[in-house]
């Protein structure tokens, strides 16, 4: 015989009542059944809503009217469906008598003023009493013999009349003198049993599944199905964490442990009678019911899972018992658990350090204040004369625990669960495992569980990674990052990477979604937005989501973005940034963006800054932590100038050149910008820097393109109608050089004299003569690399480029999050 237990949901109403009887009808026709029901959704809140307000001296017609109308719907549908006439005027007697009842010790309530815990059973369990005589006649108009199990006379139970224990061994014996034989389908109420004088008591919390546990093991029954409206048992909670896993399998202990900490499909007190009589226990959604759930037992895993679970228990506080008395006296630990125990609170997790100066532990915050009391009654003397120090109390925290057989002998679990905390940015209070080393627990604070929990199951589990993008400056290298994140969304979901853009802004709006952005309709949406940009607002609702990798790119050139990197960090973001004004601004800036990456575990990564797409930051770095030195360095580093300067080479006016490459977009909006220099010398700035020099931008030496007595002022048009005035100038120039066997380059150097930008000549044997049409070029003389240097070279400006660049440098904060890096 198998025993399953349908729960509130699977019987709120006839369709889903009629289901779980359909379930009921299949699985009898393979073997006998024993049915344990809850009563339907809203009906045991409503009835102890009835007590209370009863209590109160209240009306509780209202509530009671609901109920009735509740079984009126079900037994009208079950009418017109399956049942008989007869059939209906005895389900229509058996609700008149508990209606009767109800209303008879509700209105002694009244009268009395308070409820009695006996009184308050007897009522609760009345939607039991009623699911069970539905079922039972919808099995017999099924032609299947069907009979109802009484648990008050049948379960023998103990302790507290509302949190009762159901005694199994004395119980099995009154189940031993039934026939139970004589009947294919058993139906019994849940959540009911009876003390030794036979009066109602309840069990509690998910007390019909405990009901179904119990009668399991009292009737040897060959398994235990658990209905309920989800599919089984997940690694974590769906709600958390939108990709969980389902699992197929769990052992007892398994279970056990994921019960305890928080897994709201299972309690403890349902997995402790299957687990002592191996009862295997599955866990099915009767609104799925051709899904396979999940098996708890003690067969062999076949998951291959070393860690099969994350769970959570929130509302924790931790009480720090500590002081010279604690160390080398005998009996403290006990007598602190021992008062704790006479207080009827249950402690979550302990941990004692090594020094025994002091002892941690949480229970749930409801019970903080019980506990204080009692503890401060047992240690008064202690207390008073400073033997023990103040007891302190820590609120709003939460245990994170990672559950699993395979971790007994699996190495390393425990220090890649704490990393993955730490690269979450979740500080741990407290840490504690049991001997068994099936599970490991870290107390944290209760505003990082979602972000913990998610770090963990991206750290322990093949599923999606997910970066979480916040674009500020949606222009041209901003539109066409967006552009590239789509074209490359397949690829990436097929290395299990997401990217969600999270948040779009410009100067003036900004757009956030949680959820994403549809980079297809991107535009229309931001266009509508009413947000005004507000950073500082961003930031704070970046925060609140407790998204796992979420990431600034900043593709502006605005100095108010990049000032605001430190709280971009600061509220856990990682920056990836084209904007060369942060790391050019003064020193003490320049090292609190390092020391702020550092401290907060942040990535700020910059590739874009020089030459775009070129990967020159990053192999300059990995030159210098080889042990390599840079002596000296020439290099194009302006897309724009490498045109202009290109296209005087093939006899082109400076003026003329300068018009084009405006035309093309290849310089700012106001060419001089580029013909100034400062946006070259910010680049060598950044190199300089990056290879220890402890300089500040007005340390550069800057030659301008346009020399000192040209007057470039004005607006932009003046400008350019002005700037043919320097073409002979230029030209003399370029025939001079041209006489030499050299050409004109705008470069920057950077040597034993310091750094410099400025127009130098360059004969065919220098890296830089060949190049020109918007190409940059960086050669790299070290103590490796001479006398050939280090070259790197390609187009170091566009849009497409530079996006491509920041993109890539998205894709390495992943690097944070997975054990393996891109």
């Amino acid at each position: 015989m198998k025993v399953m237990k349908f729960g509130g949901t699977s019987l709120a109403n006839w369709q889903r009542f009629s289901s779980a009887a359909d379930i009921v009808v299949q699985s009898a026709e393979q073997e006998q059944v024993a049915v344990v029901l809850s009563a339907p959704a809203t009906v045991t809140n409503s009835l102890l809503e009835m007590v209370d307000l009863a209590v109160a001296g209240e009306s509780f017609s209202a509530v009671l009217a609901h109920v009735k109308q509740v079984f009126n719907e079900l037994f009208s549908h079950a009418v017109s469906a399956y049942l008989n006439e007869q059939q209906r005027q005895l389900l229509q007697q058996v609700l008149e008598a508990q209606l009767s009842l109800w209303q008879d010790k509700l209105q002694g309530i009244v009268l009395l003023g308070e409820c009695p815990d006996y009184v308050r059973a007897e009522i609760v369990v009345g939607g039991e009493k009623m699911s069970a005589a539905l079922m039972e006649q919808l099995m017999l108009s099924r032609q299947l013999s069907a009979k109802q199990l009484v648990p008050q006379a049948l379960f023998i139970a103990s302790g507290e009349v509302l949190e009762s224990v159901v005694d199994i061994h004395a119980s099995k014996q009154n189940f031993a003198a039934l026939a139970l034989d004589s009947q294919r389908i058993w139906v019994m109420p849940g959540f009911t049993a009876g003390d030794k004088h036979g009066r109602i008591v309840t069990l509690g919390r998910n007390g019909s599944d405990y009901s179904a546990a119990v009668l399991s093991a009292c009737i040897d029954a060959s398994c235990c199905e658990i209905w309920t409206d989800v599919d089984g048992v997940y690694n974590t909670d769906p709600r958390v964490v939108t990709d969980a896993k389902l699992l197929t399998q769990l052992s007892y202990q398994e279970a056990m442990e994921l019960s305890y900490f928080g897994a709201k499909v299972l309690h403890p007190k349902t997995i402790s009678p299957i687990a002592q009589y191996h009862i295997p226990c599955y866990i099915r959604n009767s609104f799925n019911p051709d899904a396979p759930g999940t098996l708890v037992s003690n067969q062999a895993d076949e998951t291959g899972l070393n860690v099969k679970a994350i769970s959570n228990l929130d509302d924790q506080t931790m009480f720090d018992i500590a002081g010279p008395g604690m160390k080398g006296m005998v009996g403290m630990a006990s007598r602190i658990l021992g008062a704790i125990s006479r207080s009827g609170v249950s402690v979550s997790l302990i941990t004692q350090s090594s020094s025994e100066y002091s002892i941690s532990f949480c229970v749930a915050t409801q019970d903080a204040d019980k506990v204080r009391a009692a503890l401060e009654l047992e240690f008064e003397l202690e207390l008073k004369s400073d033997i023990l120090e103040e007891i302190e109390m820590r609120h709003s925290l939460a245990i994170v625990s990672l559950i699993g057989d395979g971790m007994r002998t699996h190495k390393g679990v425990a220090g890649k669960f704490f990393q993955a905390l730490a690269q979450a940015n979740v500080n741990i209070v407290a840490i504690a495992q049991g001997s068994s080393e099936r599970s490991i627990s870290a107390v944290i604070e209760l505003r990082k569980t979602k972000h913990a929990i998610a770090a963990c199951h991206q750290s322990f589990f093949d599923v999606q990674h997910y970066l979480d993008v916040f674009l500020v400056g949606c222009g041209n290298v901003g539109a066409g990052l967006l552009e590239q994140i789509k074209q490359q969304s397949e690829m990436l979901k097929a290395q299990h990477i997401t990217i969600r853009v999270c948040g779009i802004a410009n100067s003036q709006r900004m757009l956030l979604d949680a959820q994403g952005v549809d980079l297809n309709q991107w535009q229309g949406r931001f266009s509508d937005s009413p947000q005004a940009l507000d950073l500082d607002k961003m930031l704070a609702w970046a925060k609140d989501q407790q998204l796992l990798n979420p990431v600034l790119v900043d593709c502006t050139s605005s100095e108010r973005v990049s000032d605001k990197y430190l709280d971009v960090m600061n509220a856990g973001l990682h920056v990836v940034t084209p904007n060369k004004k942060a790391n050019t601004r003064d020193l003490d800036y320049y090292r609190a963006l390092r020391q702020t990456a550092l401290t907060q575990r942040r990535q700020f990564l910059y590739e874009t800054t020089v030459g775009a797409g070129l990967p020159v930051i990053d192999n300059l770095k990995k030159l210098l932590f080889a042990g390599d030195k840079l002596q000296r360095f020439n290099g194009i580093l302006s897309g724009s100038l490498s045109y202009i300067f290109g296209m005087l080479d093939e006899g082109m006016t400076l003026s003329e050149a300068t018009k084009i490459a405006r035309e093309k977009c290849f310089t700012e909006p106001d060419p001089r910008d580029d013909l100034s220099g400062m946006d070259v010398a910010r680049k060598v700035l950044i190199l300089a820097r990056e290879v220890g020099m402890e300089i500040e931008l007005s340390d550069i030496k800057v030659e301008s393109v346009l020399p000192a007595h040209f007057d470039a002022s004005g607006d932009v048009e003046s400008f350019m109608n002005n700037l043919p005035q320097l073409d002979a100038e230029i030209a003399n120039q370029i025939a001079n050089a041209k006489a030499n066997g050299k050409v004109l380059r705008y470069v920057g150097q950077i040597d034993e004299q310091g750094c410099r930008v400025r127009i130098a000549e360059v004969d065919a044997s220098d890296p830089l003569y060949s190049v020109k049409g918007g190409e940059n070029a960086l050669a790299f003389y070290s103590r490796y690399y001479q006398p050939i240097p280090f070259v790197l070279r390609g187009y170091g400006a566009g849009t497409d480029v530079t996006a491509a660049g920041a993109f890539a440098d998205l894709l390495r904060t992943l690097n944070w999050t997975r054990e393996v890096g891109l």
